[in-house]
């Protein structure tokens, strides 16, 4: 029936896929009007100083025709917006005019990626191979501040904004609003030399309003994240990326000290080298040797009351830029490559002696390559030392376009590990996996639809042990109806019990499970203060794969209301009755354990975030239920402080209380973090975080100057101290310092 199921819905949205033609789709009335590029002289200077005074910028024509998406679907915008674009052989400049009340732009944020939940802000995006699936992603504020990303998938999510792009905005102020020039180099993109055409489309935010204006695909199932909807940009021509070679050199010297160790203080004088080559326009290598991450900043602390692990999100520049190609079926969960497998052991760096890396497209195919080599370390797990041999990494991922909006593609990974002294190298460890995703952006005319299926197999961990092709593997598929009214999704999928792929990550396997949800959305037009409210519910069935079909897990998940207020506020409640069965129990802190046998527990949540664009600014969220054959309450507080643009403090608190009848306990978490953004070039930010769980409390702290686009310095200091003393007087309990260490960093990039 599944199988019925899941062909039925594959063909349907394979024909939809063949029926959507690229270059009309999302237009509104048909094809409309491109936004016409004008190539300038060559060896003509530009003072980028965000004024558009040059006279270049008379000779491009200026669009205007922008539409509003938020509040008021389709309605013209508040407020006036220009853009115009230009380019030479080398950069492509991008001209905007934001007309404004100069003293109502929202403006708080400078540093580099900040998010601009809080500000107006300007965004743009280019789909260079015009395939409507991928791109780059582009914002900045009246303050100057920059951000950028890549978009992967092209479906309105996966946007991997912590990709830093080598390019440049100026802003100025003005008495009708503000302006902007941006740079773009050519060398920053990959792109199709024969086409003359890219995708673009810009958007712009008022935050006062919450105003949202787009110049195409401003339906609200549509989108600046789905490219398949931008506009045209035409009239490109003999764009060159020099002989397309770029070399970053990083010279690094640090210290670290962790008392008590073996040897307490070493010292870290090194430096690292990152080439990238265009083999085409449209296909990078790059080579790193003597990878080095000091910059990187820490991950932030959670507190754990699952029997599963946590993930992490990469922090890693190596591992971020053209990571987009390596997503697997990214929300069904498979993960057959996680980077963060690589380099990282409990959060500590091993060190990376190279890296080679290959990515882009070559006609219809998207291609990434990973090729790394760890050294051999020791690690402290407890206090006690062990060592761990270096390793070989490969990983290697192909997608094959299909039709408007669709792929299909193939994923390998390979994990070598060698031996250590005296003993035998373990068997490689591989994983291969298919997965096809397909979308449309016309169902019943402009619906949104897709699915995606997959399968995964690793090889076996215990080649002694006869393993089944079932147990080895991961399969499944996913319906997705992401729309604005009405949305849902229907997901199935199997974790064979020894599916654990040895560079991805799975919380759980040897389960199957079926998930379906339904959500409307509606917004009531007569209530002026509400702009939306979402109703939703959600099941879960998860049983595990023996003969018996034990079911483990049933979840009933109610949202009956959620609040989107007109003034950016958000409330929301729900309520969630879940069934649990264990088999085997599990100990939830040291002292005191969750017993095998079966569970059913209720759960009431509510939350409240305030907008972001106050100076004051803040979010609350109350849960209380069961909690295994206990109770449990958990409270959430966040508060943000914005005193002045550039200067940002932020508090969070996280309480666990949990009565059990073997033991009470409470966790606390937590964490103030602070950032003094002197411009959009010079940022300073740190943080301290504390949770009586681990007992430590871990202080970051790190500048960052950046010279010019692409030559930066970095200072950087991290301290973690821990408490100890007997847990029954508090009196008698003292913080030591368990490790401190700094680093100071300069990457020059250099382009031929």
């Amino acid at each position: 029936m599944t199988r019925a199921l899941g062909a039925r819905i594959t063909g349907m949205l394979l024909a939809l896929s063949v029926g959507t033609p690229l270059a009309v789709h999302g237009q509104e009335g048909g094809v409309r009007a491109p936004l016409q590029a004008v190539r300038v002289a060559e060896g003509t200077s530009f003072d980028l100083d965000g004024r558009l005074s040059e006279d270049e910028w008379k000779t491009a024509p200026a669009i205007s025709d922008f539409t509003q998406q938020e509040p008021v679907e389709g309605n013209d915008p508040s407020r006036r917006t220009e853009v115009r674009v230009i380019y030479d052989a080398d950069n492509l400049y991008i001209g905007a005019k934001v007309f404004d009340d100069p003293s109502e732009i929202l403006a708080f944020q400078r540093r580099r990626d900040a998010g601009l939940g809080t500000d107006d802000r300007f965004m743009w995006i280019l789909d260079t191979f015009l395939d409507g699936r991928t791109g780059y992603f582009f914002e900045i504020n009246a303050a100057g501040l920059m951000g950028d990303g890549l978009i992967t998938g092209g479906q309105g999510f996966g946007i991997n904004k912590s990709w830093d792009g080598i390019w440049e905005a100026r802003t100025d102020r003005q008495d009708d609003g503000w302006s902007a020039e941006i740079r773009i180099p050519f060398q920053t993109l990959n792109f199709n030399p024969e086409s003359d055409t890219w995708g673009i489309n810009f958007q712009r935010t008022i935050r006062r309003t919450n105003e949202e204006i787009l110049w195409r695909g401003w339906r609200r199932d549509q989108g600046l994240f789905r490219p398949i909807h931008a506009g045209r940009l035409v009239g490109l021509d003999s764009m060159s990326q020099g002989i397309g070679l770029e070399a970053r050199t990083s010279a690094v010297g640090g210290w670290r000290t962790t008392p008590g160790d073996i040897d307490p203080t070493s010292y870290t004088r090194d430096v690292s080298l990152d080439v990238n080559y265009n083999l085409t326009s449209s296909l990078r290598a790059s080579l790193s040797v003597n990878t080095d991450f000091a910059e990187v900043e820490v991950d932030q602390r959670r507190v754990n009351l699952t029997r599963f692990p946590l993930r992490f999100e990469e922090r890693r520049d190596f591992f971020l830029e053209g990571s987009g190609v390596f997503t697997f079926a990214p929300r069904s969960g498979p993960s057959p490559y996680f980077s963060r497998r690589i380099g990282l052991e409990q959060g500590e760096q091993i060190p990376i002696d190279y890296g080679a890396r290959l990515g882009g497209q070559a006609g219809p195919f998207e291609l990434g390559f990973i090729q790394v080599g760890t050294g051999s370390t020791r690690f402290l797990t407890d206090g006690v030392p062990f060592p761990l041999p270096s390793e070989q990494f490969t990983v290697a991922r192909v997608k094959r376009q299909l039709f408007s909006q669709s792929t299909i593609g193939a994923i390998y990974t390979r994990r070598a590990t060698n031996a250590l002294e005296g003993e035998i190298s373990p068997l490689d460890r591989h994983t291969a996996g298919l997965d096809l995703n397909l979308a449309t952006t016309s169902l019943f005319g402009s619906a949104n639809a897709e699915m995606e299926a997959f399968v995964a197999w690793n090889s076996n961990p215990v080649p002694d042990t006869d393993r089944g092709l079932s147990e080895l593997t991961a399969r499944g598929f996913r319906v997705n109806f992401p729309n604005d009214v009405w949305e849902g999704h229907l997901s199935y999928r199997e974790f064979g019990d020894d599916y654990s792929p040895a560079v991805g990550f799975v919380t759980r396997n040897d389960f199957r499970r079926v998930e379906p949800r339904i959500a409307w959305n509606p917004r009531p037009s007569s209530i002026a203060w509400l702009r939306q409210i979402e109703n939703s519910v959600q099941y879960r069935y998860l049983e595990g794969l023996g003969d018996e079909g034990v079911k483990e897990e049933e979840q009933w998940q109610f949202r009956p209301l959620g609040l989107e207020f007109d003034s950016g506020d958000r409330a929301n409640f729900s309520l969630t009755r879940t069934y649990e069965f264990l088999a085997n129990g599990f100990g939830v802190t040291d002292e005191i354990d969750i017993l095998p046998g079966e569970y059913t527990v209720w759960e009431r949540s509510a939350s409240i975030r305030t907008a972001g664009r106050r100076q004051i600014s803040g979010n609350a969220e109350w849960s209380d239920g069961g909690f295994w054959d206990g109770d449990r309450t958990r409270y959430e507080l966040g508060l943000n402080l914005r005193p002045a643009p550039g200067l940002s403090i932020s508090t969070d608190f996280e309480r666990n209380d949990v009565t059990l009848p073997r033991g009470d306990f409470a966790t606390n978490l937590y964490r103030l973090s602070g950032g003094w953004d002197a411009s959009p070039w010079l940022s300073f930010n740190s943080n301290v975080q504390f949770d009586d769980v681990s007992e430590i409390v871990g202080l970051f702290f790190r500048g960052r100057w950046i010279l010019t686009p692409g030559r930066d310095i970095f200072v950087v200091y991290t301290q973690n101290w821990q408490e100890f003393g007997p847990a029954d007087d508090p009196l008698d309990r003292r913080f030591s310092t368990i490790s401190r260490g700094g680093a100071f960093k300069v990457n020059y990039t250099y382009r031929f």
